[in-house]
């Protein structure tokens, strides 16, 4: 039990650091929306594109930890999303395209035809699906803060009134 305990308190902790990151609510919902958009088109890449994080944290200013966090929302999400990436890949890629590599069977190379609809299609509604996450993660983040700073000024306002009447 005391084992469960630390972990929800070190959880908490992690949580708190999160939501109180240096460089505000737009740093933290830009790498949630980084480790979301990767997270779309990682599977048919296996796994390579979580590579693209790192760069994309630094060059973007996105925070590491949101994006990681990010990552795993979009493992969650990602087998209902393989119908709209496939679908949305099919409608970019050339109606005629196809590969054909003569070393493989036929069924290997309509996989990788798959895997191309896939990648392309994750990567137009990756971008769509962190767009779409960056601004209610931002604005919600930046109302916590409001909120606790509303509460820290209050308490604060508290404690003068009680040293004053002391």
């Amino acid at each position: 039990m005391q084992r469960l305990q630390k972990l929800r308190r070190w959880l908490k902790y992690k949580y708190m650091m999160l939501i109180r990151a240096k460089g505000g609510a737009s740093i933290v919902a830009m790498g949630f929306a980084i480790g979301l958009a990767i997270e779309m088109f990682t599977l048919p890449t296996l796994g390579f594109a979580f590579v693209l994080i790192f760069p994309l944290c630094y060059l973007l200013r996105g925070n590491l930890p949101a994006a990681l966090i990010g990552f795993v929302f979009g493992k969650v999400i990602y087998i209902p999303m393989m119908y709209p990436n496939s679908k949305v890949g099919g409608w970019i890629l050339p109606k005629h395209l196809s590969i054909q590599f003569p070393i493989f069977p036929e069924w290997v190379n309509h996989l990788l035809l798959t895997n191309l609809k896939l990648i392309v299609g994750g990567i137009v509604d990756g971008i769509i699906l962190g767009l779409l996450c960056y601004f209610p993660i931002r604005y919600s983040l930046n109302a916590f803060k409001a909120k606790r700073k509303e509460k820290r000024k209050a308490n604060r306002a508290k404690l003068d009134s009680i040293r004053l009447g002391e």
